[in-house]
């Protein structure tokens, strides 16, 4: 389904070039559960930034779906991010003045569906997260776990072929952040590709597959055994 071939990420800073990405090959299957582990500075971040289709490469290959997508524009790659990606982040990006609902629902008011029809679907998904009592409250009103369960519900309300998580733990403690890479192996086992950035080996270990990344490129790709 994802296939990136020698893809480099190069930023210039001045007359200073940054290789965040320096020749990464890697091919990922439908229904996959992997984590995308290094160190801070390691280019994993902009790797799921990439595969996300939030950024391009400056060089390489990179197809999803059998689609090219270095040829795509703006709008191409915005209709792919919304149809095929669902994204979760470390800071839950979630807006805290309205409810859990409205949050989850957003996505859907991008994507032009009727309004009667996206509630429904936004209770549906808050439901399968756990959070069928907290449909009203807002992310304030919730604990750390709640609201990263909120940002997992708004990341499936538009049922995306991939789940891509952004150290989705950093900010939770030990307990809670077990809890949210436990529904993210239920939502695998329902047949979803997930792909979790982190540089923790705990969270690791979570998932099938683990790619290490450091300075720019992939230095071993390993079955976890799960």
């Amino acid at each position: 389904m994802i296939e990136l071939i020698d893809v480099k990420k190069i930023y210039s800073m001045g007359k200073v070039e940054v290789r965040a990405l320096n020749g990464v090959t890697l091919s990922i299957k439908e229904g996959e559960f992997l984590s995308i582990m290094g160190p801070s500075g390691s280019g994993k971040s902009t790797l799921m930034h990439i595969i996300g289709c939030l950024d391009k490469p400056t060089e390489g290959k990179y197809s999803l779906n059998g689609k090219k997508v270095m040829a795509l524009d703006d709008d191409e790659l915005s209709r792919i991010r919304n149809k095929s990606m669902g994204f979760v982040f470390q800071t839950f990006n979630l807006i805290t003045r309205q409810t859990c609902l409205y949050n989850v629902e957003l996505p859907l008011v991008y994507a032009g569906m009727h309004s009667k029809e996206r509630r429904k679907r936004a209770v549906e998904v808050l439901t399968e997260v756990g959070l069928s009592d907290r449909i009203r409250h807002r992310p304030n009103e919730l604990s750390g776990g709640e609201r990263q369960r909120v940002a997992v519900a708004r990341a499936l309300v538009n049922e995306p072929m991939v789940i891509l998580a952004d150290e989705p733990t950093g900010n939770l403690d030990t307990k809670t952040g077990i809890e949210i890479m436990r529904l993210f192996a239920e939502l695998h086992k329902k047949g979803k590709t997930v792909i979790v950035v982190t540089h923790d080996p705990e969270v690791a270990e979570f998932t099938e597959r683990i790619v290490h990344i450091r300075d720019g490129v992939i230095v071993k790709d390993e079955d976890n055994g799960r």
